[in-house]
């Protein structure tokens, strides 16, 4: 905390976890309140994670919204050349890793079968219906596991924007501040909401019919939930988040300008008044 602060910090959090988990709810909520030109700072890259390709994903989630990274007792600072030239040599690093990991499994498996030994379940490649449909629940378990590891992330934005909002829009403000690899589709993420609703995560009335709102209201209503899912992010944050979504502003432009914001949220309290 100490030396976060001696170097000029003015947002520090703790996170409490093991390191060898990947799960970093205080960083995830980090990362998704981060804007263009704001510096993530640590203390130490080995404080962040064990492995290169995670922290990989985190800085190039970074430098995808034109934030930067730096670590304090490690050449690593992205906003310099230097910086730049580790990350390079940080993704050549993990790629050899994966490499690396690619020809042991497929000498270990070449060993195998030199010894007469055949990997592999003996149910599935006879084919047995038993054990087709025990690893069809395998698979299914495990997918909807890890979309449930995921809901901080989604199930917030569903409970306060459904049924007011279309599913197109509500959509949308959930993949605003994800990298595109980790963005939802429409059909999974109805998927995933009707499997919690029948496990009594979720309310049905989500499901709902969105109701319709007037063209003049629309862009109000996307600001008012940009807001509801960040309350202290900034004009030039709404404005990032607002392209990031693709959405043009009132006169038709890709890029969004202050005044338009203020605009909005002024509609917004008049609307709120109502």
């Amino acid at each position: 905390m100490q030396t976060l602060k001696s170097t000029g910090c003015s947002d520090i959090h703790e996170e409490q976890g093991l390191g060898g988990t990947r799960a970093r709810p205080v960083l995830a909520r980090v990362l998704d309140r981060i804007g263009r030109g704001n510096t993530l700072v640590m203390v130490r890259i080995d404080r962040r994670a064990r492995s290169l390709s995670l922290l990989l994903e985190v800085i190039e989630r970074r430098e995808a919204k034109g934030a930067f990274f730096c670590s304090i007792q490690d050449p690593m600072d992205t906003a310099s050349p230097q910086g730049k030239f580790t990350l390079q040599v940080l993704s050549a690093a993990v790629e050899f890793e994966r490499a690396l990991i690619r020809e042991r499994t497929k000498a270990g498996r070449e060993g195998a079968r030199s010894q007469g030994r055949i990997g592999g379940n003996s149910g599935l490649r006879a084919r047995d219906p038993a054990a087709l449909r025990k690893v069809r629940l395998t698979r299914h378990d495990g997918y909807m596991e890890r979309l449930r590891q995921s809901a901080t992330g989604w199930v917030p934005h569903v409970r306060r924007l459904r049924p007011d909002m279309p599913w197109e829009d509500v959509l949308r403000i959930i993949n605003a501040p994800l990298p595109e690899a980790r963005r939802w589709t429409q059909a999974r993420l109805l998927h995933v909401v009707n499997a919690n609703i029948r496990d009594g995560f979720l309310p049905r009335f989500v499901l709902d019919c969105a109701r319709r709102r007037g063209a003049d209201d629309r862009l109000p209503a996307l600001v008012a939930a940009v807001i509801g899912a960040d309350p202290d992010i900034t004009l030039q944050a709404i404005c990032t988040r607002l392209e990031a979504m693709r959405e043009r502003a009132p006169r038709g432009r890709t890029s969004w300008q202050l005044s338009s914001v203020k605009m909005l949220l002024e509609k917004v309290k008049t609307l709120e008044r109502l």
